[in-house]
């Protein structure tokens, strides 16, 4: 049966509609509007309790179509359920499945708040109010593109194979603009943004609508 993905067009949730596309996975997008307050509605908060898109229900389980129905918040968690089920994109051995949970666990902890916190000082109208903390958060962003140009100097995706872990990642180097970075600055990161763009599954996974904007 088709997967539902409750979300919006942002960072977090392309890395999800990405990994579905790449996993040839069937899915429905039911639209979250967090512009109009849609992520507080009790319908929503019934299958993510944090109030935060994306969230996905499999009416499958993952036990295929005798199972289950299941229903999974946070993205992080929503990749690795997908790569549990697909066997996709998730190494089967410990140790290959290692860098993928640090890389997954870095954008998490990192390169998704902190680069978040740029986008919102960004928009704070008072100077005093948005210097000290955009200068922080910028800095601390930049630093985080430099650990994962360095990283990827040496391999050629962030855990060697393609996994669940460029998927989150690339969620949000794709706001990269917002986030005043140029790439040019990056170059090994320019070379993996690019080869995975050049992807017709992930392409596919930008460009399907997860907002309901005119």
């Amino acid at each position: 049966m088709t997967i539902e993905l409750h979300t919006w067009n942002t960072p977090n949730g392309r890395k999800i509609s990405v990994a579905l596309e790449e996993m040839q996975l069937p899915y429905t997008v039911k639209t979250v509007n967090i512009t109009k307050g849609e992520q507080h509605a009790p319908d929503f908060l019934r299958i993510s309790p944090n109030n935060r898109i994306p969230a996905i229900v499999d009416p499958d389980g993952p036990d295929g179509p005798d199972g289950q129905p299941i229903s999974i918040f946070e993205s992080g968690a929503i990749l690795l359920y997908l790569g549990e089920k697909t066997g996709k994109f998730l190494p089967a051995s410990l140790r290959d499945r290692v860098p993928v949970l640090e890389w997954l666990m870095w954008q998490m902890g990192g390169f998704g708040p902190m680069p978040g916190q740029v986008h919102h000082f960004r928009m704070v109208e008072a100077e005093c109010d948005r210097r000290y903390a955009l200068k922080r958060y910028s800095d601390e962003t930049r630093r985080l593109y430099r650990v994962l140009d360095t990283r990827l100097a040496q391999v050629e995706y962030v855990a060697d194979e393609l996994s669940i872990a460029d998927f989150a990642i690339l969620g949000w180097a794709w706001r990269h603009e917002r986030h005043q970075v140029s790439l040019d600055d990056y170059p090994n990161v320019k070379r993996w943004y690019e080869a995975l763009f050049a992807r017709p599954a992930v392409k596919r996974g930008f460009e399907v609508k997860l907002d309901d904007l005119v």
